[in-house]
């Protein structure tokens, strides 16, 4: 079973989504002192995937396993995770 999180936010443009998403997993595998080959490897995906979702190329489809392997590397919760992967609203 796969996670797609653009279908969790469906009520986001895809572009949107992508660029939030991109800063938000890079923002945390820096901290988290990873290589996207590091953090690539720790969850089943490879570099390029990372590149990508990084960048808002591709979409972050994961399993329940790959997304728990992901937080762990990250050193985050589930709920440390980012709720959705668009802007962050500004009033």
């Amino acid at each position: 079973m796969s996670i797609d999180f653009w279908k969790l936010n469906s009520n986001m443009k895809r572009s949107e989504t992508n660029k939030e998403f991109e800063s938000e997993l890079k923002k945390l595998r820096e901290q988290a002192g990873l290589s996207q080959e590091a953090l690539a490897r720790l969850i089943g995906v490879t570099s390029k995937t990372v590149s990508n979702w990084e960048r808002g190329i591709s979409p972050a489809t994961m399993t329940v396993p790959q997304i728990k392997a992901l937080c762990q590397a990250l050193g985050v919760t589930l709920d440390e995770l980012p709720d959705h992967f668009g802007p962050v609203k500004t009033e």
